[in-house]
């Protein structure tokens, strides 16, 4: 059997407490909790969190990894939900509802500061409703222009983009300042069932969606127009994203058909395929960073699902045992 020093050329570093800035590879034993320890990159993978309270799909979210936001949503034969939940890196748990019950719903924002956009309302259909959440409570705000639901989102509660949507099929754009919505240049390709975007008001980015068919299509947004960028790998809708700029972005599940579990990252030039959700579903919700996101909810085939999941990329310390 080969020792760790004939493989890798030098004996394995000793030391009391561990680096605090490892070097990607690099392993080392610590003495002071006797155990061996390695540096790496990691691509991406998902990781089991706590589950949602209230199953469901086409809801909203907003946030982080560790502090993220769910909202509204159909929970099969519940039907549409105003439930609200909250997490905090381990847990979910239920705060204020929204005032109008409905899934499809557009979200953005953070735990303490999101916006909930449209969306499906039982009796009624399509709506334009729009609230704000300020960390207690929902609050009914001006409707955006059209009636529309499954839309792509991104921004904050004052500052936000959202677009495409149906019915009709559409790839009308609208942006948000905080007291209202203003119609602005429509994307390129006419979709709903994009769910997830990422970015800010004025550099966003929207991926897939049906047209129909099931596009790939990717479109980077300049706070004027629409410019087509790099498509997808997988070509699908009714997938979640997230992502801070739109340079740097994260798309997850949806249906492609079938329904997938295919995560993809975007570098601001093209997608690279990187771990699969455990679970494969569409109609999920997401939160958080190309780096450290969240992905909860949605159709775990056929019913709606809690199942709550954690993504991490980059560098990583990991542990050895000895089994």
């Amino acid at each position: 059997m080969s020792t760790y020093k004939q493989i890798a050329g030098t004996n394995i570093e000793v030391l009391s407490s561990d680096p605090a800035n490892p070097v990607e590879g690099q392993v080392w034993y610590n003495s002071t909790s006797n155990t061996v320890k390695a540096n790496f990159n990691n691509p991406g993978s998902w990781s089991t969190g706590g589950d949602l309270n209230t199953a469901r799909k086409k809801l909203g979210g907003a946030g982080t990894q560790t502090a993220g936001l769910a909202f509204g949503g159909d929970g099969g034969g519940a039907g549409e939900v105003s439930v609200t939940e909250s997490y905090n890196g381990t847990s979910w748990t239920e705060v204020n509802d929204l005032n109008t019950n409905r899934s499809g719903i557009a979200g953005t924002g953070i735990q303490t500061a999101a916006l909930g956009a449209g969306g499906f309302q039982p009796g009624v259909g399509e709506v334009a409703f729009t609230e704000t959440w300020n960390g207690t409570s929902w609050t009914e705000v001006n409707d955006m222009n059209s009636n529309f639901a499954e839309r792509s989102s991104f921004g904050t509660n004052t500052a936000a983009i959202v677009a495409g949507g149906q019915p009709p099929i559409t790839g009308e754009t609208e942006s948000w300042n905080g007291t209202s919505w203003t119609e602005v240049n429509d994307l390129n390709t006419a979709r709903y069932g994009l769910v997830g975007g990422a970015g800010t008001q004025t550099a966003g980015l929207v991926f897939g969606g049906l047209a129909p068919p099931y596009t790939g299509a990717t479109e980077s947004w300049n706070g004027t127009s629409w410019t087509e960028v790099n498509d997808l790998n997988t070509s699908r809708g009714f997938l979640a994203g997230c992502g801070a700029t739109n340079t740097a972005a994260l798309a997850f599940g949806g249906f492609a058909p079938p329904t997938t579990g295919a995560t993809e990252s975007w570098d601001g030039t093209s997608w690279t395929e990187v771990g699969d959700l455990n679970t494969v579903r569409q109609n999920l919700a997401g939160a958080g960073t190309n780096t450290s996101a969240l992905g909860f909810g949605g159709n775990v085939p056929p019913p709606v699902g809690a199942a709550t999941e954690e993504f991490n990329a980059g560098p990583q310390t990991i542990t050895f045992s000895d089994s």
